[in-house]
């Protein structure tokens, strides 16, 4: 089972280290704890958690509901809000960040300091499980296995990926050339296949432009690596957030 990633944002620094303990404790992976709405921001454009635990009242430039909105925004991940705020002000400010991804996939819990380890943990359970229900819907829709179907058609080899860099999906061309069947890495690493690709970068660079070409070196089927002429394309979401990547080459 793959693990949960979050990151943490709080300034307070027994309060992190309590939040650290309890999620590791009920074995999330913590990949940061960080204090600032910057590093927020940067962390998880670098990490790309499942979530992000964030305090509102933070010192700097951005608040708690100025980074969440830009995570959120940008990145489309969900939040879990921790704060000893519980005024209506505060509530009416972070439900007009960004209404419509609230609305379609409802990121937004609040927890209360101090918080129950029970609330916090049914707090992420609930919301994995409603963006999991969401992907779900959008699959349904037809977006995805349409995606799928013309990618099963075209005459080169097709990966994509999520933003963590696993397999979601490889066609039959790409399948054949590392000889593998269609589903035996999904889920894995695409380092194993590709080594030296840097997906952070590809997907930084997407925001300058739409398509990315560049050579890579791709294991085959006779175990050695092979140099590729690569195109990067993005695979976005119904609310036009970045998703994942479709990564073509000629074999």
């Amino acid at each position: 089972m793959t693990p949960v990633d979050i990151l943490v944002v709080e300034d307070e620094g027994i309060t992190a280290k309590d939040i650290k303990n309890s999620l590791e404790k009920a074995y999330y992976n913590v990949i940061a704890v960080v204090n600032n709405g910057e590093d927020a921001v940067k962390f998880s454009q670098e990490k790309k958690p499942d979530l992000v635990i964030m305090d509102i009242k933070l010192e700097g430039k951005l608040d708690g509901v100025d980074a969440a909105q830009i995570i959120e925004s940008k990145f489309g991940i969900p939040i879990i809000y921790l704060t000893s705020y519980s005024d209506k002000n505060t509530i009416e400010r972070v439900k007009s960040t960004h209404p419509s991804a609230f609305i379609v996939k409802e990121p937004f819990e609040f927890l209360h300091k101090p918080f129950e380890e029970n609330e916090l943990y049914t707090a992420i359970d609930i919301i994995l499980y409603k963006n999991k229900g969401v992907s779900e819907s959008y699959n349904a829709k037809g977006h995805y296995k349409l995606l799928e179907s013309v990618l099963k058609t075209v005459s080169e080899g097709a990966i994509a990926t999520d933003l963590k860099g696993r397999i979601i999906f490889i066609n039959p061309v790409a399948a054949n050339f590392v000889e593998i069947s269609n589903e035996s890495f999904i889920g894995t690493s695409v380092g194993e296949l590709i080594p030296d690709i840097d997906l952070n970068d590809i997907i930084g660079r997407f925001n300058s432009t739409e398509v990315i070409e560049q050579n890579f070196s791709i294991k085959s089927n006779d175990k050695n690596y092979t140099s590729m002429e690569c195109t990067f394309n993005p695979i976005l979401n119904e609310l036009d957030i970045l998703d994942g990547v479709i990564i073509m080459f000629r074999t």
